[in-house]
Protein backbone atom coordinates (compact mmCIF):
# COMPACT_ATOMS: atom_id res chain seq x y z
CA UNK A 1 0.00 0.00 0.00
CA UNK A 2 1.90 3.03 1.22
CA UNK A 3 5.66 2.89 0.84
CA UNK A 4 6.85 6.13 2.28
CA UNK A 5 8.94 7.21 5.22
CA UNK A 6 7.44 6.23 8.54
CA UNK A 7 6.92 9.45 10.49
CA UNK A 8 7.91 7.95 13.80
CA UNK A 9 11.42 7.27 12.53
CA UNK A 10 12.08 10.96 12.00
CA UNK A 11 14.73 12.19 14.39
CA UNK A 12 12.98 14.32 16.99
CA UNK A 13 14.65 17.60 17.71
CA UNK A 14 12.54 18.12 20.81
CA UNK A 15 12.94 14.95 22.85
CA UNK A 16 12.85 17.01 26.03
CA UNK A 17 9.09 17.10 25.58
CA UNK A 18 9.01 13.60 27.07
CA UNK A 19 9.89 15.11 30.43
CA UNK A 20 6.72 15.12 32.48
CA UNK A 21 5.64 15.90 35.98
CA UNK A 22 3.63 13.62 38.22
CA UNK A 23 0.41 15.04 36.87
CA UNK A 24 -0.62 15.81 33.31
CA UNK A 25 -1.84 19.27 34.28
CA UNK A 26 1.74 20.48 34.55
CA UNK A 27 2.13 20.23 30.81
CA UNK A 28 4.47 23.16 30.13
CA UNK A 29 7.65 22.83 32.23
CA UNK A 30 8.72 26.25 33.46
CA UNK A 31 11.98 27.47 32.01
CA UNK A 32 12.20 24.72 29.41
CA UNK A 33 9.81 25.49 26.62
CA UNK A 34 7.00 27.85 25.68
CA UNK A 35 4.92 28.30 22.57
CA UNK A 36 6.39 31.76 22.16
CA UNK A 37 10.01 30.69 21.83
CA UNK A 38 9.41 27.87 19.34
CA UNK A 39 6.69 29.40 17.13
CA UNK A 40 8.54 28.89 13.89
CA UNK A 41 7.81 26.79 10.83
CA UNK A 42 11.18 25.12 11.38
CA UNK A 43 10.02 23.64 14.68
CA UNK A 44 6.41 22.94 13.77
CA UNK A 45 6.81 19.56 12.09
CA UNK A 46 9.05 18.28 14.87
CA UNK A 47 6.34 19.17 17.38
CA UNK A 48 3.74 17.34 15.31
CA UNK A 49 5.98 14.28 15.13
CA UNK A 50 6.38 14.39 18.90
CA UNK A 51 2.60 14.43 19.23
CA UNK A 52 2.33 11.34 17.05
CA UNK A 53 5.00 9.62 19.12
CA UNK A 54 2.99 10.20 22.29
CA UNK A 55 0.09 8.12 20.94
CA UNK A 56 2.34 5.08 21.24
CA UNK A 57 4.20 6.06 24.41
CA UNK A 58 2.61 3.45 26.60
CA UNK A 59 4.00 0.67 28.74
CA UNK A 60 3.14 -2.65 30.32
CA UNK A 61 1.81 -0.90 33.42
CA UNK A 62 0.11 2.07 31.74
CA UNK A 63 -1.27 0.83 28.42
CA UNK A 64 -2.84 3.20 25.91
CA UNK A 65 -2.57 1.20 22.66
CA UNK A 66 -3.33 -2.51 23.05
CA UNK A 67 -6.41 -2.91 25.27
CA UNK A 68 -5.75 -6.46 26.50
CA UNK A 69 -6.09 -5.38 30.14
CA UNK A 70 -9.05 -3.03 29.97
CA UNK A 71 -11.08 -4.57 27.15
CA UNK A 72 -10.16 -8.24 26.87
CA UNK A 73 -9.49 -9.46 30.43
CA UNK A 74 -12.37 -7.25 31.63
CA UNK A 75 -14.69 -9.17 29.27
CA UNK A 76 -15.57 -12.79 28.58
CA UNK A 77 -12.67 -13.16 26.11
CA UNK A 78 -9.75 -13.74 28.46
CA UNK A 79 -8.27 -14.29 31.90
CA UNK A 80 -5.46 -12.26 33.42
CA UNK A 81 -3.02 -15.17 33.43
CA UNK A 82 0.49 -14.99 34.85
CA UNK A 83 1.66 -16.69 38.02
CA UNK A 84 -1.57 -16.70 40.00
CA UNK A 85 -3.93 -14.02 41.24
CA UNK A 86 -1.23 -12.15 43.14
CA UNK A 87 0.92 -11.65 40.04
CA UNK A 88 0.21 -8.04 38.94
CA UNK A 89 -2.80 -8.29 41.21
CA UNK A 90 -4.23 -4.95 40.15
CA UNK A 91 -5.40 -6.63 36.92
CA UNK A 92 -7.06 -9.28 39.06
CA UNK A 93 -9.19 -6.56 40.65
CA UNK A 94 -10.30 -5.42 37.18
CA UNK A 95 -11.12 -9.00 36.21
CA UNK A 96 -13.08 -9.57 39.42
CA UNK A 97 -14.92 -6.20 39.07
CA UNK A 98 -13.53 -5.41 42.50
CA UNK A 99 -12.03 -1.97 41.90
CA UNK A 100 -14.36 -0.41 44.42
CA UNK A 101 -11.91 2.02 45.99
CA UNK A 102 -10.06 4.30 43.58
CA UNK A 103 -7.02 4.82 45.76
CA UNK A 104 -3.27 5.01 45.34
CA UNK A 105 -3.06 1.21 45.46
CA UNK A 106 -4.11 1.12 41.81
CA UNK A 107 -0.99 2.04 39.89
CA UNK A 108 -2.11 0.96 36.41
CA UNK A 109 -5.22 3.00 35.63
CA UNK A 110 -3.66 6.26 36.90
CA UNK A 111 -0.68 5.71 34.59
CA UNK A 112 -3.00 5.08 31.66
CA UNK A 113 -4.88 8.29 32.49
CA UNK A 114 -1.60 10.21 32.65
CA UNK A 115 -0.20 8.67 29.46
CA UNK A 116 -3.31 9.68 27.51
CA UNK A 117 -3.15 13.22 28.86
CA UNK A 118 0.56 13.44 28.09
CA UNK A 119 -0.41 12.71 24.48
CA UNK A 120 -3.13 15.35 24.65
CA UNK A 121 -0.73 17.92 26.08
CA UNK A 122 1.75 17.30 23.26
CA UNK A 123 -0.99 17.79 20.69
CA UNK A 124 -2.16 20.95 22.43
CA UNK A 125 1.32 22.39 22.76
CA UNK A 126 1.98 21.78 19.07
CA UNK A 127 -1.34 23.41 18.22
CA UNK A 128 -0.55 26.47 20.34
CA UNK A 129 2.73 26.86 18.47
CA UNK A 130 1.32 26.28 15.00
CA UNK A 131 -1.67 28.56 15.58
CA UNK A 132 0.74 31.45 16.08
CA UNK A 133 2.64 30.89 12.82
CA UNK A 134 1.43 33.08 9.93
CA UNK A 135 -0.23 31.08 7.17
CA UNK A 136 2.21 32.41 4.58
CA UNK A 137 5.16 31.02 6.55
CA UNK A 138 3.71 27.54 6.93
CA UNK A 139 1.83 26.16 3.90
CA UNK A 140 0.97 22.95 5.76
CA UNK A 141 -0.52 24.81 8.71
CA UNK A 142 -4.15 23.72 8.22
CA UNK A 143 -3.16 20.10 7.54
CA UNK A 144 -0.99 19.89 10.64
CA UNK A 145 -3.70 21.50 12.76
CA UNK A 146 -6.12 18.88 11.48
CA UNK A 147 -3.72 16.06 12.29
CA UNK A 148 -3.21 17.34 15.81
CA UNK A 149 -6.91 17.70 16.44
CA UNK A 150 -7.36 14.14 15.20
CA UNK A 151 -4.73 12.94 17.68
CA UNK A 152 -6.31 14.93 20.50
CA UNK A 153 -9.73 13.50 19.67
CA UNK A 154 -8.34 9.97 19.59
CA UNK A 155 -6.88 10.28 23.08
CA UNK A 156 -10.06 11.78 24.50
CA UNK A 157 -12.09 9.03 22.80
CA UNK A 158 -9.98 6.34 24.48
CA UNK A 159 -10.33 8.09 27.83
CA UNK A 160 -14.10 8.28 27.48
CA UNK A 161 -14.32 4.55 26.77
CA UNK A 162 -12.42 3.87 29.98
CA UNK A 163 -13.63 6.54 32.42
CA UNK A 164 -16.76 8.05 30.81
CA UNK A 165 -16.39 11.42 32.57
CA UNK A 166 -13.12 13.14 31.67
CA UNK A 167 -12.07 16.77 31.20
CA UNK A 168 -11.74 17.86 27.58
CA UNK A 169 -8.51 19.85 27.35
CA UNK A 170 -7.76 22.12 24.39
CA UNK A 171 -4.86 24.37 23.44
CA UNK A 172 -6.73 27.58 24.26
CA UNK A 173 -6.84 26.76 27.96
CA UNK A 174 -4.27 28.32 30.26
CA UNK A 175 -2.91 26.51 33.29
CA UNK A 176 -5.43 28.38 35.41
CA UNK A 177 -8.25 27.42 33.04
CA UNK A 178 -7.26 23.75 33.13
CA UNK A 179 -7.32 23.73 36.91
CA UNK A 180 -10.92 24.95 36.70
CA UNK A 181 -12.03 22.48 34.01
CA UNK A 182 -14.42 19.88 35.38
CA UNK A 183 -14.88 16.31 34.23
CA UNK A 184 -18.64 16.60 34.69
CA UNK A 185 -19.76 17.13 31.10
CA UNK A 186 -22.77 15.13 29.99
CA UNK A 187 -22.04 12.13 27.82
CA UNK A 188 -23.54 13.81 24.76
CA UNK A 189 -21.56 17.01 25.36
CA UNK A 190 -18.28 15.13 25.64
CA UNK A 191 -18.97 13.07 22.53
CA UNK A 192 -19.78 16.28 20.67
CA UNK A 193 -16.47 17.87 21.64
CA UNK A 194 -14.60 14.80 20.42
CA UNK A 195 -16.65 14.84 17.22
CA UNK A 196 -15.78 18.51 16.57
CA UNK A 197 -12.09 17.66 16.46
CA UNK A 198 -12.61 14.66 14.19
CA UNK A 199 -14.84 16.72 11.89
CA UNK A 200 -12.19 19.42 11.64
CA UNK A 201 -9.72 16.70 10.68
CA UNK A 202 -12.11 15.25 8.13
CA UNK A 203 -12.75 18.65 6.54
CA UNK A 204 -9.09 19.62 6.28
CA UNK A 205 -7.18 16.44 5.44
CA UNK A 206 -6.63 14.73 2.10
CA UNK A 207 -7.97 11.22 1.56
CA UNK A 208 -4.44 9.88 2.09
CA UNK A 209 -1.06 11.31 2.98
CA UNK A 210 2.37 10.70 1.54
CA UNK A 211 3.95 9.71 4.85
CA UNK A 212 2.64 6.47 6.27
CA UNK A 213 1.17 6.74 9.76
CA UNK A 214 -0.20 10.26 9.45
CA UNK A 215 -3.90 10.81 10.06
CA UNK A 216 -5.88 11.40 6.87
CA UNK A 217 -9.46 11.97 5.75
CA UNK A 218 -9.96 8.21 5.49
CA UNK A 219 -9.03 7.66 9.13
CA UNK A 220 -11.15 10.62 10.23
CA UNK A 221 -14.18 9.23 8.37
CA UNK A 222 -13.70 5.83 10.00
CA UNK A 223 -13.38 7.38 13.44
CA UNK A 224 -16.48 9.50 12.89
CA UNK A 225 -18.38 6.35 11.92
CA UNK A 226 -17.20 4.70 15.13
CA UNK A 227 -17.95 7.73 17.29
CA UNK A 228 -21.41 8.18 15.75
CA UNK A 229 -22.19 4.56 16.61
CA UNK A 230 -21.37 5.21 20.26
CA UNK A 231 -23.39 8.43 20.19
CA UNK A 232 -26.41 6.59 18.79
CA UNK A 233 -27.03 4.47 21.89
CA UNK A 234 -28.80 6.49 24.59
CA UNK A 235 -28.49 4.95 28.05
CA UNK A 236 -29.89 5.41 31.55
CA UNK A 237 -27.86 5.55 34.77
CA UNK A 238 -27.61 1.75 34.82
CA UNK A 239 -26.12 1.95 31.29
CA UNK A 240 -29.05 0.16 29.73
CA UNK A 241 -30.02 1.33 26.26
CA UNK A 242 -33.22 3.38 26.34
CA UNK A 243 -33.28 4.48 22.70
CA UNK A 244 -31.18 4.49 19.55
CA UNK A 245 -30.74 7.72 17.58
CA UNK A 246 -31.65 7.07 13.94
CA UNK A 247 -29.89 10.22 12.72
CA UNK A 248 -26.62 9.13 14.31
CA UNK A 249 -27.02 5.68 12.76
CA UNK A 250 -27.34 7.31 9.36
CA UNK A 251 -24.16 9.27 10.13
CA UNK A 252 -22.42 5.93 10.74
CA UNK A 253 -23.49 4.71 7.32
CA UNK A 254 -22.58 7.95 5.57
CA UNK A 255 -19.10 8.13 7.07
CA UNK A 256 -18.46 4.42 6.57
CA UNK A 257 -19.29 4.85 2.89
CA UNK A 258 -16.56 7.47 2.63
CA UNK A 259 -13.86 5.08 3.88
CA UNK A 260 -11.69 3.40 1.27
CA UNK A 261 -10.02 0.12 2.11
CA UNK A 262 -10.28 -3.63 1.77
CA UNK A 263 -9.93 -6.78 3.79
CA UNK A 264 -6.57 -8.52 3.73
CA UNK A 265 -6.88 -11.74 1.71
CA UNK A 266 -5.86 -13.76 4.77
CA UNK A 267 -7.05 -12.88 8.27
CA UNK A 268 -3.64 -13.79 9.67
CA UNK A 269 -1.95 -10.97 7.76
CA UNK A 270 -3.53 -8.50 10.19
CA UNK A 271 -1.36 -9.96 12.95
CA UNK A 272 1.90 -10.70 11.13
CA UNK A 273 5.00 -8.56 10.87
CA UNK A 274 5.54 -7.46 7.29
CA UNK A 275 1.90 -6.52 6.73
CA UNK A 276 1.77 -3.19 8.59
CA UNK A 277 -0.11 -0.35 6.91
CA UNK A 278 -1.74 -2.73 4.46
CA UNK A 279 -5.07 -2.37 2.71
CA UNK A 280 -7.04 -3.16 5.87
CA UNK A 281 -5.23 -0.81 8.23
CA UNK A 282 -7.19 2.43 8.51
CA UNK A 283 -5.61 3.97 11.62
CA UNK A 284 -2.67 2.50 13.49
CA UNK A 285 0.02 3.56 15.91
CA UNK A 286 3.41 3.10 14.28
CA UNK A 287 6.31 1.14 15.73
CA UNK A 288 9.69 0.44 14.17
CA UNK A 289 13.03 -1.30 14.53
CA UNK A 290 16.40 -0.89 12.81
CA UNK A 291 15.29 2.61 11.89
CA UNK A 292 18.55 4.44 12.44
CA UNK A 293 17.90 5.20 16.10
CA UNK A 294 19.73 3.52 18.97
CA UNK A 295 16.95 1.19 20.13
CA UNK A 296 14.19 1.61 17.57
CA UNK A 297 10.63 2.30 18.59
CA UNK A 298 9.40 -1.01 19.92
CA UNK A 299 6.21 -1.63 21.89
CA UNK A 300 6.41 -3.51 25.18
CA UNK A 301 2.73 -3.04 26.00
CA UNK A 302 2.19 -6.81 25.69
CA UNK A 303 5.56 -7.67 27.17
CA UNK A 304 3.95 -9.75 29.93
CA UNK A 305 2.00 -11.90 27.51
CA UNK A 306 4.54 -14.19 25.85
CA UNK A 307 4.30 -17.97 26.29
CA UNK A 308 6.15 -18.66 29.52
CA UNK A 309 7.39 -22.24 29.57
CA UNK A 310 9.62 -22.12 26.51
CA UNK A 311 13.01 -20.53 25.77
CA UNK A 312 11.63 -19.48 22.40
CA UNK A 313 9.80 -16.62 24.07
CA UNK A 314 10.19 -14.65 27.26
CA UNK A 315 7.77 -13.95 30.05
CA UNK A 316 5.17 -14.11 31.68
CA UNK A 317 2.12 -16.04 30.52
CA UNK A 318 -0.48 -13.29 30.88
CA UNK A 319 -3.63 -12.82 28.78
CA UNK A 320 -4.98 -16.36 28.52
CA UNK A 321 -8.07 -17.11 26.43
CA UNK A 322 -11.17 -18.09 28.38
CA UNK A 323 -12.95 -21.38 27.79
CA UNK A 324 -15.93 -19.29 26.72
CA UNK A 325 -13.84 -17.57 24.03
CA UNK A 326 -12.55 -20.91 22.72
CA UNK A 327 -16.06 -22.38 22.61
CA UNK A 328 -17.28 -19.41 20.55
CA UNK A 329 -15.32 -20.64 17.51
CA UNK A 330 -17.47 -23.78 17.11
CA UNK A 331 -19.64 -23.94 13.99
CA UNK A 332 -22.74 -25.96 13.17
CA UNK A 333 -23.42 -28.33 10.28
CA UNK A 334 -24.14 -25.31 8.06
CA UNK A 335 -20.85 -23.62 8.93
CA UNK A 336 -22.55 -20.95 11.06
CA UNK A 337 -21.82 -19.89 14.65
CA UNK A 338 -23.76 -21.48 17.49
CA UNK A 339 -25.24 -18.15 18.52
CA UNK A 340 -27.21 -19.43 21.51
CA UNK A 341 -25.63 -22.80 22.32
CA UNK A 342 -21.89 -22.34 21.74
CA UNK A 343 -21.14 -22.58 25.47
CA UNK A 344 -23.28 -25.65 26.19
CA UNK A 345 -20.23 -27.87 25.84
CA UNK A 346 -16.48 -27.30 26.03
CA UNK A 347 -13.87 -28.08 23.41
CA UNK A 348 -10.15 -28.73 23.89
CA UNK A 349 -10.91 -29.08 27.61
CA UNK A 350 -8.73 -32.09 28.41
CA UNK A 351 -5.07 -32.91 27.93
CA UNK A 352 -3.74 -36.23 26.62
CA UNK A 353 0.04 -36.53 26.30
CA UNK A 354 0.33 -32.76 26.25
CA UNK A 355 -2.28 -32.35 23.50
CA UNK A 356 -5.84 -31.03 23.76
CA UNK A 357 -7.80 -33.24 21.33
CA UNK A 358 -10.92 -32.01 19.57
CA UNK A 359 -14.07 -34.09 19.88
CA UNK A 360 -14.78 -35.95 16.64
CA UNK A 361 -17.29 -34.20 14.42
CA UNK A 362 -16.77 -30.73 15.87
CA UNK A 363 -16.03 -28.06 13.27
CA UNK A 364 -14.39 -24.70 13.85
CA UNK A 365 -14.05 -21.21 12.49
CA UNK A 366 -10.38 -20.98 11.35
CA UNK A 367 -10.02 -17.69 13.21
CA UNK A 368 -9.41 -19.77 16.34
CA UNK A 369 -5.98 -20.71 14.97
CA UNK A 370 -5.14 -17.04 14.47
CA UNK A 371 -6.35 -16.05 17.94
CA UNK A 372 -5.73 -18.80 20.51
CA UNK A 373 -2.79 -21.05 21.30
CA UNK A 374 -4.23 -24.57 21.72
CA UNK A 375 -2.01 -27.43 22.94
CA UNK A 376 -1.14 -29.64 20.00
CA UNK A 377 -1.92 -27.10 17.27
CA UNK A 378 0.67 -25.01 15.37
CA UNK A 379 1.52 -21.68 16.96
CA UNK A 380 1.88 -18.62 14.76
CA UNK A 381 1.68 -20.72 11.60
CA UNK A 382 4.80 -22.77 12.32
CA UNK A 383 5.45 -26.28 13.56
CA UNK A 384 9.22 -25.91 13.63
CA UNK A 385 11.55 -22.97 13.94
CA UNK A 386 14.77 -23.81 12.12
CA UNK A 387 16.94 -25.56 14.71
CA UNK A 388 15.58 -23.53 17.60
CA UNK A 389 12.80 -25.81 18.69
CA UNK A 390 9.25 -27.03 18.39
CA UNK A 391 6.56 -24.47 17.55
CA UNK A 392 3.57 -26.67 18.27
CA UNK A 393 1.80 -24.90 21.14
CA UNK A 394 2.63 -26.89 24.26
CA UNK A 395 0.67 -27.37 27.46
CA UNK A 396 3.85 -26.41 29.34
CA UNK A 397 3.81 -22.93 27.77
CA UNK A 398 0.98 -21.99 30.15
CA UNK A 399 2.46 -20.57 33.32
CA UNK A 400 -0.29 -21.54 35.76
CA UNK A 401 -2.74 -23.88 34.02
CA UNK A 402 -4.25 -24.94 37.32
CA UNK A 403 -5.62 -21.42 37.74
CA UNK A 404 -5.95 -19.95 34.25
CA UNK A 405 -6.06 -22.95 31.94
CA UNK A 406 -3.72 -23.41 29.01
CA UNK A 407 -5.17 -21.40 26.10
CA UNK A 408 -2.60 -18.79 25.10
CA UNK A 409 -2.93 -15.58 23.13
CA UNK A 410 -1.61 -15.53 19.58
CA UNK A 411 -2.47 -12.27 17.83
CA UNK A 412 0.02 -10.16 19.78
CA UNK A 413 2.83 -12.69 19.29
CA UNK A 414 5.21 -13.16 16.39
CA UNK A 415 7.46 -16.04 15.44
CA UNK A 416 10.49 -15.95 17.79
CA UNK A 417 12.87 -15.60 14.83
CA UNK A 418 11.09 -12.43 13.67
CA UNK A 419 13.40 -9.47 13.14
CA UNK A 420 10.63 -7.38 14.73
CA UNK A 421 11.34 -8.81 18.21
CA UNK A 422 13.47 -7.18 20.89
CA UNK A 423 14.15 -8.74 24.29
CA UNK A 424 14.65 -6.57 27.35
CA UNK A 425 15.49 -8.97 30.14
CA UNK A 426 12.70 -11.54 30.16
CA UNK A 427 10.26 -9.26 28.36
CA UNK A 428 9.64 -9.25 24.63
CA UNK A 429 8.75 -6.16 22.62
CA UNK A 430 7.76 -5.92 18.99
CA UNK A 431 7.80 -3.36 16.21
CA UNK A 432 4.44 -4.61 14.89
CA UNK A 433 1.97 -1.74 14.61
CA UNK A 434 -1.18 -1.65 16.74
CA UNK A 435 -4.29 -1.07 14.63
CA UNK A 436 -6.96 1.07 16.23
CA UNK A 437 -9.37 0.75 13.30
CA UNK A 438 -9.31 -1.91 10.58
CA UNK A 439 -11.50 -2.00 7.50
CA UNK A 440 -13.29 -4.99 9.07
CA UNK A 441 -14.36 -2.57 11.81
CA UNK A 442 -15.82 -0.18 9.27
CA UNK A 443 -17.83 -2.91 7.55
CA UNK A 444 -19.27 -4.02 10.87
CA UNK A 445 -19.93 -0.43 12.05
CA UNK A 446 -22.06 0.04 8.95
CA UNK A 447 -23.74 -3.35 9.33
CA UNK A 448 -24.66 -2.56 12.94
CA UNK A 449 -26.19 0.78 11.97
CA UNK A 450 -28.18 -0.81 9.14
CA UNK A 451 -29.54 -3.49 11.46
CA UNK A 452 -30.59 -0.96 14.07
CA UNK A 453 -32.40 0.97 11.32
CA UNK A 454 -34.30 -2.24 10.47
CA UNK A 455 -32.39 -2.51 7.17
CA UNK A 456 -30.88 -5.82 8.17
CA UNK A 457 -31.06 -7.31 4.66
CA UNK A 458 -28.50 -4.68 3.61
CA UNK A 459 -26.24 -5.72 6.49
CA UNK A 460 -26.15 -9.35 5.36
CA UNK A 461 -23.53 -8.97 2.58
CA UNK A 462 -21.30 -6.87 4.85
CA UNK A 463 -21.18 -9.55 7.55
CA UNK A 464 -20.75 -12.20 4.87
CA UNK A 465 -17.69 -10.35 3.55
CA UNK A 466 -16.09 -10.88 6.94
CA UNK A 467 -17.13 -14.53 6.99
CA UNK A 468 -15.87 -15.15 3.45
CA UNK A 469 -12.45 -13.84 4.41
CA UNK A 470 -12.49 -16.07 7.50
CA UNK A 471 -13.32 -19.09 5.35
CA UNK A 472 -10.34 -18.29 3.13
CA UNK A 473 -7.94 -17.96 6.07
CA UNK A 474 -7.10 -21.56 6.90
CA UNK A 475 -4.11 -22.00 4.61
CA UNK A 476 -1.36 -20.85 6.98
CA UNK A 477 -2.43 -23.01 9.95
CA UNK A 478 -3.02 -25.98 7.63
CA UNK A 479 0.39 -25.56 6.03
CA UNK A 480 1.89 -25.73 9.52
CA UNK A 481 0.09 -28.99 10.24
CA UNK A 482 -3.22 -28.01 11.81
CA UNK A 483 -5.98 -30.58 11.42
CA UNK A 484 -8.54 -29.46 8.87
CA UNK A 485 -11.65 -29.11 10.99
CA UNK A 486 -12.67 -25.76 9.51
CA UNK A 487 -16.18 -25.03 8.30
CA UNK A 488 -17.38 -21.46 7.74
CA UNK A 489 -20.24 -20.48 5.48
CA UNK A 490 -22.12 -17.23 4.84
CA UNK A 491 -25.52 -16.50 6.30
CA UNK A 492 -28.25 -17.22 3.74
CA UNK A 493 -30.59 -14.64 5.23
CA UNK A 494 -31.50 -12.82 8.43
CA UNK A 495 -35.08 -13.71 9.39
CA UNK A 496 -35.45 -10.79 11.80
CA UNK A 497 -33.78 -7.70 13.19
CA UNK A 498 -33.09 -9.42 16.51
CA UNK A 499 -31.43 -12.38 14.78
CA UNK A 500 -29.34 -10.05 12.63
CA UNK A 501 -28.20 -8.09 15.68
CA UNK A 502 -27.25 -11.29 17.48
CA UNK A 503 -25.26 -12.40 14.42
CA UNK A 504 -23.54 -9.00 14.24
CA UNK A 505 -22.56 -9.10 17.90
CA UNK A 506 -21.18 -12.61 17.53
CA UNK A 507 -19.26 -11.74 14.37
CA UNK A 508 -17.58 -8.82 16.09
CA UNK A 509 -16.49 -11.13 18.87
CA UNK A 510 -15.03 -13.70 16.48
CA UNK A 511 -13.33 -11.10 14.29
CA UNK A 512 -11.78 -9.09 17.13
CA UNK A 513 -11.36 -11.82 19.72
CA UNK A 514 -8.72 -10.94 22.35
CA UNK A 515 -7.87 -7.65 20.63
CA UNK A 516 -9.65 -5.57 23.27
CA UNK A 517 -12.92 -4.19 21.85
CA UNK A 518 -15.19 -6.80 23.46
CA UNK A 519 -15.83 -5.07 26.80
CA UNK A 520 -16.49 -1.71 25.16
CA UNK A 521 -18.87 -3.33 22.66
CA UNK A 522 -20.88 -4.88 25.50
CA UNK A 523 -21.09 -1.51 27.25
CA UNK A 524 -22.18 0.26 24.06
CA UNK A 525 -24.93 -2.30 23.49
CA UNK A 526 -26.08 -1.92 27.10
CA UNK A 527 -25.72 -5.64 27.81
CA UNK A 528 -22.51 -5.83 29.84
CA UNK A 529 -24.26 -6.86 33.06
CA UNK A 530 -26.36 -9.78 31.76
CA UNK A 531 -23.67 -11.10 29.41
CA UNK A 532 -20.80 -10.93 31.88
CA UNK A 533 -22.70 -12.27 34.86
CA UNK A 534 -23.98 -15.17 32.75
CA UNK A 535 -20.39 -15.77 31.66
CA UNK A 536 -19.18 -15.72 35.27
CA UNK A 537 -21.92 -18.08 36.44
CA UNK A 538 -20.66 -20.75 34.06
CA UNK A 539 -16.97 -19.93 34.00
CA UNK A 540 -16.54 -20.02 37.78
CA UNK A 541 -17.49 -23.72 37.71
CA UNK A 542 -14.31 -24.24 35.67
CA UNK A 543 -12.04 -21.57 37.11
CA UNK A 544 -12.09 -21.27 40.91
CA UNK A 545 -10.41 -17.87 40.90
CA UNK A 546 -13.66 -16.35 39.57
CA UNK A 547 -15.74 -17.70 42.47
CA UNK A 548 -16.53 -14.27 43.91
CA UNK A 549 -16.48 -12.20 40.73
CA UNK A 550 -19.63 -10.22 40.01
CA UNK A 551 -20.40 -7.40 37.59
CA UNK A 552 -22.43 -4.54 39.10
CA UNK A 553 -24.60 -2.60 36.68
CA UNK A 554 -24.27 1.17 36.89
CA UNK A 555 -20.70 0.96 38.22
CA UNK A 556 -18.52 -1.55 36.42
CA UNK A 557 -19.17 -0.27 32.90
CA UNK A 558 -16.49 2.34 33.61
CA UNK A 559 -13.34 2.51 35.67
CA UNK A 560 -12.95 4.88 38.63
CA UNK A 561 -11.46 8.33 38.14
CA UNK A 562 -7.95 8.08 39.67
CA UNK A 563 -8.14 9.43 43.20
CA UNK A 564 -4.93 11.39 42.80
CA UNK A 565 -6.59 13.42 40.02
CA UNK A 566 -9.56 14.19 42.26
CA UNK A 567 -7.18 15.20 45.04
CA UNK A 568 -5.08 17.33 42.70
CA UNK A 569 -8.14 19.30 41.60
CA UNK A 570 -9.35 19.67 45.21
CA UNK A 571 -12.47 17.69 44.46
CA UNK A 572 -13.39 19.46 41.21
CA UNK A 573 -13.35 16.12 39.40
CA UNK A 574 -16.33 13.98 40.33
CA UNK A 575 -15.94 10.26 40.95
CA UNK A 576 -17.90 7.78 38.86
CA UNK A 577 -20.95 6.20 40.53
CA UNK A 578 -20.31 3.29 42.85
CA UNK A 579 -16.69 4.05 43.72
Amino acid sequence: MKKYTNIVTICLSILFLTSCSSDFLDYEPTGVLSSGNVATAENADALVTAAYAAIGNDEMVGPITNQWVYGSVRSDDAYKGGGGRGDVDVIDTYEQYNTTIADYGDWMLPRTWTNHYKAISRANFALSVINAIPDAEYPLKKVRQAELRFLRAHSHFMLKLLFNKVPYITEELTQEDILKTSNDLSSDALWNKIAEDFKFAYDNLEQSQEQVGRADKNAAAAYLAKLSLYQAYKQNDAHQVTSVDAAKLQDVIDYADKVTGALEPDYGFDFLDGHDNGVESIWAVQFSINDGTNTGRVSFVTGLNSPHGTPLYGCCGFHMASQNMVNAFKTDSNGLPLLDTFNNSDIFNSITNGVAPLTAGVTLDPRIDHTVGVPGRPFKYKNTLNASGDMIYNFSWARDPGVYGYFGNMKEQQSPDCSCYVKNGPFVGTSKNVDFIRYADVLLFKAEALIQLNRYAEALPLINQIRARAAASGSMPLAAGASNVYKVQPYVSFPSKSYAMKALMFERRLEFGMEGPRFFDLVRWGIAEPVLNAYLTTEKTKRDFLANAKFTSGRDEYYPIPQREIDFTAGLYKQNPGY
